[in-house]
């Protein structure tokens, strides 16, 4: 479903090789007004919730970019 959002390059999940309890969600966007579109919609809001309720610390949500 997210993949196929206007604006979405790739979409991908990772799981730390040194602590399987950390995982990463790593989105890449055309631009920053695509990301924030993503960011409001039910699902993505709908993940967030579940996912603060399955952790015991505070989500840690980043935005990065690309070095060069």
């Amino acid at each position: 479903m997210v993949r196929a959002e206007p604006g979405c390059l790739a979409i991908e999940a990772y799981r730390s090789t040194r602590d399987p309890r950390l995982f990463w969600i790593h989105s890449r966007r055309i631009d920053e007004a695509a990301f924030e579109i993503h960011a409001e919609l039910a699902n993505t809001l709908r993940l967030l919730d579940r996912i603060e309720q399955l952790i015991d610390h505070p989500l840690d949500v980043s935005r990065t970019q690309v070095l060069t």
